[in-house]
């Protein structure tokens, strides 16, 4: 893929469960990108009433306007599928977004790949120390703004 021209999304999954597909989706955010400029935003996140662990809410209570919130991680799924349609889908290749994507047909690759790093559970502050990146509660934008600095 052609990262400078191309046109693809960005992923950042918030899932219940950290080490399989076990779990549902909690939030889920993408950017679509063209040319490395961003072209669409999607926010989506399960309603409090439906976390699977009331706790959770803690961990995701940053910018709650800016979300959509659903009822279920299948309609998170679902309006995924309509936003990213037959594009590529840039993702981390930790051990549960790939699994909660299987589904979907789109070509998957690993946006480490673009930034010539390799995942580890300390990923986001290499990418953040690497590209002196702010601090953020969205990877997707962190991603992204790595992404642009890279090309």
């Amino acid at each position: 893929m052609d990262i400078k021209n191309d046109e693809f999304v960005i992923i950042e999954i918030i899932p219940s469960n950290l080490k399989s597909k076990e779990g549902v989706i909690v939030q889920l955010s993408a950017l679509k990108i063209k040319g490395l400029k961003l072209l669409d935003r999607f926010d989506y996140r399960l309603k409090d009433e439906y976390l699977p662990f009331p706790e959770m809410k803690k961990f995701i209570s940053y910018d709650e306007d800016m979300f959509t919130y659903v009822r279920s991680d299948n309609v998170i799924l679902n309006k995924f599928k309509s936003f990213a349609k037959d594009l590529p889908i840039l993702i981390l290749d930790n051990i549960y977004t790939p699994s909660f994507l299987e589904e979907l047909d789109n070509k998957k690759e690993l946006i480490l790949d673009y930034l010539n790093l390799e995942y580890h559970k300390d990923i986001i502050d290499e990418i953040i120390k690497k590209y002196h990146l702010e601090n953020s509660n969205h990877i997707v934008d962190l991603l992204y703004e790595a992404l642009m600095m890279e090309y």
